[in-house]
């Protein structure tokens, strides 16, 4: 009897293959190399008839036995808390319109890895509403209770100009980061892309990036064909990302590795842009220091600029759209690594603090890391339901309030 692990694997060279055909026949491309429409979610009901009669005999086998490992499991992931048998057979026979993306693609990274934490990623756009029923209540238990009739509100940077310098003294905070995802608008997620697609993707990030002006100014390094020194020194600058790690590649999300990655700077080393790492554009500005109102106007300035040349995937309810449910909504993530060693004795004040202020923390090197010598990782905890300045405001307002009680203790 072959094992999950072989059958997934098998299941990827399968897809592959079909992927490969899609892009020999130019399917998704219009045969010239043009990105295939626009896949955005389509409503509940518009699904088109006979979807739920073109999953193959094989695909069903591997989710079946999949499905039954996991249940029998002792999972603490969302998927196993949600795939009930109930949504499990009323989804397992849909394919997304656009890609033909199935509950295979969806789920396999959280069947094959019993320790994930949510193991389900969306490989198109569409699959967050072909697989509603399985996306939703994750989506309402990761984001604090985002319910499937919550509507995301309209982008929204605020004041850039409200917010300033949480640590002017350089007492507390080590260094300042804000970061949020994007998809490029036309292109599936990573399951889906073809080797086409990715160099396609490439030059378009590339080009536009180049056209970026004042301090964003920089270079765009392609991981194909980098040269050790180069290399060495994005390793040096800890900005050199590898391919992805068991959960990413079970979600079959590193095909043609190197193709189409790259990374860009700015001169200073302050804003940074990861092409099809993850997500097709992770855009981040960080600097030493507390000074967020510097970071987050970077940031702002940058993914505005960007916008203006490469449209993103963006849905009314659910906000701009990634590979994965819990970097929806805003996507934004603002962060700061803070040394409190008193706070840190004290770690039940610091988790009620944090809970307060819808805080996340982590250890100094990030999730599943201890702390070391004081200094934790922490950021905003919701990215969902809120703009993007409310999200960086909790994140500000909460800072503030732990560095006040690290220095009354």
């Amino acid at each position: 009897m072959f094992s999950l692990w072989y059958a997934a694997l098998t299941w990827r060279e399968i897809r592959e293959y079909f992927c490969r055909e899609r892009e020999a026949v130019g399917e998704g491309e219009g045969g010239s190399g043009v990105a295939a429409p626009a896949a955005q979610p389509p409503a509940k009901g518009d699904t088109p008839a006979g979807e739920e009669t073109m999953v193959d005999a094989a695909v069903l086998e591997k989710l079946e036995a999949g499905f039954a490992k996991l249940a029998a499991s002792d999972s603490k992931s969302l998927l196993k808390k949600y795939l009930t048998k109930e949504v499990f057979d009323n989804l397992k026979t849909k394919k997304t319109p656009s890609f033909g993306s199935t509950l295979l693609d969806v789920i396999q990274s959280g069947l094959e890895n019993h320790d994930s934490g949510v193991g389900i990623y969306a490989p198109d756009a569409e699959a967050y509403a072909v697989f509603a029923d399985l996306f939703d209540p994750i989506i309402e238990d990761y984001h604090g209770g985002f319910k499937k009739t919550d509507k995301h509100p309209p982008k929204d940077w605020g004041d850039v100009d409200t917010l300033g310098n949480l640590d002017p003294a350089g007492e507390y905070i080590i260094s300042t980061r804000v970061r949020c995802g994007r998809s490029m608008q036309g292109y599936p997620f990573n399951p889906c892309l073809t080797e086409a697609q990715y160099k396609e993707m490439e030059d378009k990030v590339s080009s536009t990036l180049s056209g970026l002006e004042a301090e964003l100014k920089g270079q765009f390094y392609p991981l194909t064909g980098m040269t050790k020194e180069v290399q060495q020194k994005l390793i040096d600058d800890h900005f050199l990302f590898k391919e992805g790690d068991r959960f990413l590649q079970a979600a079959n999300a590193c095909r043609f590795w190197p193709t189409g990655r790259g990374i860009y700077h700015n001169d200073a080393k302050t804003f940074l842009v990861w092409c099809n790492e993850e997500d097709h554009l992770r855009i981040i500005s960080m600097q030493m220091g507390g000074d967020l109102g510097q970071v987050y106007r970077r940031l702002v300035t940058a993914v505005n600029d960007i916008e203006k040349r490469i449209p993103f995937s963006h849905d009314d309810r659910l906000g701009f759209l990634t590979f994965c449910p819990t970097n929806l909504g805003t996507t934004v993530r603002a962060s700061v690594h803070i040394k409190v060693p008193k706070l840190a004795a004290d770690k039940a004040k610091l988790e009620e603090v944090a809970g307060k202020y819808n805080l996340q923390v982590r250890g100094t090197r990030g999730e599943h890391t201890e702390a070391e010598g004081g200094v934790y990782d922490i950021s905003n905890k919701r990215r969902m339901g809120l703009t993007e300045y409310d999200a960086v405001k909790e994140m500000n307002d909460g800072i503030a309030e732990l560095i006040k009680l690290e220095s009354s203790l």
